[in-house]
């Protein structure tokens, strides 16, 4: 059997936030914005004027800051309250993971509107839960992907840089960890095989950001929108998601799990632990020295972290390293390899990595 998942539909462009409404009006006709306090002052009054403008009902409400049961919980109750019938989540990854746990309680449409392109999650069904330590407590899944996905792509070359980075980071992997998933007879998140679709989807999302990525960086650092920068969006939060969810995860993303635990990495974003699990993965698959040192140089050109001290940890300790295989192994991602790896194998791979980058 295989399944596809997918958006129904997906709007991207400079300005595309004030056509929210008009994009939004086949979905509901009372619509509850999850959302962070800076992001509210920042864009607050031009959503709420799209749906107004479209003749829709809307409530602009502030989630506390970071994705709990508890924020969900409130949330949901007060979206009843109001009588939503699709949650729009805005704002970052926090923000929109939030408005998809509302969502899900409440079982009604669902539609993100990204201000970051920092990881693939505005266009994806997961929802990564967490303590208010940061510490991933569950992964939930809509029984749909959002119903509408919106990327304004001036408003994404406006936030800082680093998050698109982040992006680049969380999206070039997937080409590798979904053919690693293929290789293994693994399955992917929807319980199935990964399919031609997300292969294609992966290998795609990988060639785009080879090709676009440096001019669409250049771009958005001067606050500018361009067709690389339009390429290099439509791959880290379109395409990337077609990939993970069609195509599967792997070794990549447990490493990110692991980093997860590591208190001196506190504050790093997910994309760049993801983007340094790739070249863990990479060692693992015994990958020839070149394709990796290139992939590297090419890390090196647009800004993403190839050594453990570009997260914070200096002079790593053996410890720390040790923690890092071992929590990466909590991540079920770590199983969808072939041959079958464990905290050993992992260890000495980021000790190779570690090695290389000196």
């Amino acid at each position: 059997m295989r399944i596809y998942a997918g958006t129904s539909r997906y709007v991207q462009g400079k300005g595309a936030i004030d056509a929210l409404g008009h994009h939004a009006y086949v979905l509901g006709k009372r619509a509850f914005v999850v959302t962070d306090a800076d992001i509210a002052k920042m864009l607050g009054e031009r959503v709420e004027k799209s749906f107004e403008d479209a003749g829709l009902s809307v409530a602009i409400n502030v989630f506390p800051g970071e994705i709990t049961h508890t924020a969900i919980d409130s949330l949901s109750k007060q979206a009843i309250d109001f009588r939503a019938d699709m949650i729009v989540g805005l704002g970052g990854g926090k923000a929109l993971d939030t408005a998809k746990g509302v969502a899900l309680q409440l079982d009604v449409e669902m539609v993100s509107v990204p201000t970051i392109a920092s990881n693939d999650g505005p266009a994806s069904a997961a929802i990564a839960v967490y303590d208010e330590n940061h510490i991933m407590q569950d992964i939930l899944q809509l029984p749909r992907n959002p119903g509408l996905v919106l990327v304004d792509s001036q408003v994404i070359a406006n936030a800082p840089l680093r998050f698109l980075k982040a992006g680049i980071g969380d999206a070039i992997s997937k080409k590798f960890e979904a053919e690693a998933c293929h290789a293994a007879g693994a399955t992917t998140l929807l319980g199935t095989p990964a399919s031609i679709t997300g292969l294609m989807a992966a290998d795609a999302c990988y060639r785009i950001i080879r090709k676009h990525a440096q001019g669409a960086l250049e771009a958005a650092g001067k606050n500018q929108v361009n067709d690389d920068l339009e390429n290099l969006i439509e791959a880290a939060v379109l395409l990337s998601t077609l990939s993970f969810e069609n195509g599967g995860l792997s070794v990549s993303h447990a490493i990110a799990r692991g980093f997860s635990y590591l208190k001196r990495a506190a504050g790093t974003l997910h994309g760049d632990h993801v983007a340094y699990g790739l070249l863990v993965q990479l060692t693992l698959e015994n990958r020839e020295l070149a394709f990796i040192t290139e992939l590297k140089e090419f890390y090196l050109t647009i800004g993403l972290p190839t050594r453990l001290q570009d997260f914070g940890l200096d002079q790593p300790t053996r410890t720390e390293i040790r923690e890092l295989a071992e929590k990466s192994m909590v991540s079920p991602s770590a199983v969808r390899f072939s041959p079958k790896v464990d905290a050993d194998q992992l260890e000495r791979a980021i000790h190779q990595v570690e090695k290389l980058s000196q």
